[in-house]
């Protein structure tokens, strides 16, 4: 890729990116929908539960149960047959 194409493609990434954000408006999402009823937040303890402890905590359920129920018995790699010289 020349310097051209590469300031082409950073300056329409650059953009792209300005204007999603200019056209997106967080000052609207300060106003009440009708029936907009939020709940309390978190706790940080509540947070780190959520999606910290409960995501790794799957992970190593899964992990141990593919590992349990896996019934293969042959784990070892096998080795690496020398090849056949052709004449």
């Amino acid at each position: 890729m020349d310097k051209t194409n590469a300031l082409r493609a950073g300056a329409l990434v650059a953009g792209t990116t300005l204007m999603m954000l200019l056209m997106t408006s967080p000052a609207l999402a300060l106003t009440r929908d009708d029936g907009d009823d939020p709940g309390k937040g978190l706790s940080v303890i509540e947070t780190l539960g959520l999606y910290v402890v409960a995501p790794i905590g799957l992970f190593v359920v899964i992990a141990g149960l593919v590992m349990v129920l896996d019934k293969s018995s042959d784990r070892a790699p096998k080795a690496a047959r020398p090849a056949k010289a052709k004449v």
